[in-house]
């Protein structure tokens, strides 16, 4: 897809995307991103509405600027088309969708779910979609952590290119939830359907995608392992956080789950979440604290590398030294100065 063609399919799905955002009640919000422990069940000021709006505006076009001349680096290849872009309808339904996804990004549930942990996981099932072509690339602000976007605004984009798919994943968001992130996006590269995930969802798109990454992450009959008939509250977060960690997805996500299956009533529900946001937040705040009182913190290189992920610095590589890209250009396709574009990719083999 070239960018004339990108911007007018970005356009169809930013704009209801960003009016969702403006127009979702506190209870759509809430209910419908429901994968993230960063979801709030307050409604967002409106002075914050528009500058989120505006941030994931600047974003997008970063990220089409930057898929752009990776589409003009792969078409230089003449690297063919990914079969399984564009190649489902909705009409086949969540569990054909499920089965095309997993079957062409060869996924294993088991493999997943044996992972260290639910970041292990998640780079496990990265590698697995870029050995297919999708590049996946972690972003969740314009540079810095002073433009940090919430999550409640943007949480994933997918654009779906059959030569050059993208994949970003808002990184401010709970790690726990990225892989059911990844996933609904690579739904949506699936059905052909450039999208940007967050805020309200309006489309029947956007709830198909969800079942189809949920389908994946979590079996329905599995439900049935967690009884919580007769426990307090406190029991039910313990019970949904060691069924959650185990199969490395988010509590918000299991927590859902359950209210669908009719297991928490509403208002349980929305209290057991509220109880799982103010952890999340409460550890996140202690470990920055943490960080602060570390010296040196994380290596730069170490840290871009995983936000830009193994595809993208590989193809840099070869192309910088077929002399197809200059360092400007790797630059900006990545996102730092050209100065840095050497160290960065060194260790880029795979």
């Amino acid at each position: 897809m070239h960018l004339t063609a990108l911007r007018r399919d970005l356009a169809k799905t930013i704009a209801p995307a960003l009016r969702g955002m403006e127009n979702a009640t506190a209870a759509e919000q809430s209910i419908l991103a429901f994968s993230s422990e960063q979801s709030t069940n307050q409604p967002m000021p409106e002075d914050q509405r528009a500058e989120s709006a505006a941030a994931v505006d600047a974003l997008l076009r970063d990220v089409r600027g930057r898929q752009s001349a990776v589409r003009a680096l792969l078409d230089d290849e003449e690297a063919g088309a990914i079969p399984f872009v564009g190649s489902i309808r909705m009409d086949a339904g969540v569990a054909s969708a499920a089965d095309a996804l997993g079957t062409a990004i060869g996924f294993d549930l088991q493999e997943f779910r044996a992972q260290r942990n639910a970041e292990y996981a998640f780079n496990y099932l990265r590698r697995k979609v870029e050995a297919t072509g999708v590049f996946v690339l972690l972003m969740g602000n314009l540079g810095s952590h002073h433009s940090a976007i919430d999550v409640g605004v943007f949480r994933g984009l997918a654009l779906a290119d059959d030569v050059a798919p993208f994949v970003v994943i808002n990184d401010q968001d709970a790690k726990a939830a990225w892989s059911f992130t990844l996933l609904h996006e690579l739904a949506h590269i699936l059905l052909g359907a450039t999208g940007i995930s967050g805020g309200a969802l309006e489309s029947r798109i956007e709830r198909f995608c969800n079942d189809v990454a949920s389908r994946l992450l979590l079996p329905a009959a599995e439900l049935a392992a967690i009884d919580l008939k007769g426990v307090d509250q406190a029991t039910a977060q313990r019970l949904i956080s060691e069924f959650s960690q185990v199969r490395n997805i988010s509590r918000a996500l299991v927590a859902y789950r359950l209210r669908l299956a009719g297991v928490l009533s509403e208002d349980r529900w929305r209290a057991v979440s509220g109880a799982f946001r103010e952890e999340y937040l409460r550890e996140r705040a202690e470990r920055r604290e943490r960080g602060r009182e570390t010296e040196g913190g994380p290596n730069y290189y170490v840290v871009k590398r995983q936000r830009l992920g193994l595809a993208l610095l590989q193809l840099v590589r070869r192309t910088l030294e077929d002399g197809a890209l200059t360092p400007t250009k790797a630059g900006k396709i990545l996102g730092v100065r050209p100065r840095n574009v050497e160290s960065l990719v060194a260790e880029a083999v795979g």
